[in-house]
């Protein structure tokens, strides 16, 4: 008799529940989707960090296509001053 377990007690094997993960979409596709332009800060601003880095596409679940579109949009919005390089 092993001293860990006691006389009458249920073992059960661990039964892992598995992790269920939605598809993430991307925002700039399909019907009614945001247009990716270096005026609009307001859509530009949702995708920097608030250290002022710019998401990566993981996080926010833009396309590969659509993320460097994004990207160069950040980065004129940040060369004409409409948008701070680093948030301080």
């Amino acid at each position: 008799m092993s001293d860990y377990i006691e006389e009458g007690e249920n073992l059960k094997p661990s039964v892992r529940k598995q992790f269920f993960r939605r598809r993430k979409s991307c925002p700039f596709t399909g019907q009614n989707a945001m247009k990716i332009d270096y005026k609009d800060t307001r859509i530009l601003v949702k995708f920097v960090s608030e250290r002022g880095k710019m998401m990566p596409s993981r996080i926010t679940a833009v396309s590969i296509k659509k993320q460097r579109e994004l990207a160069v949009a950040i980065r004129r919005a940040r060369f004409l001053a409409l948008m701070p390089y680093v948030n301080g």
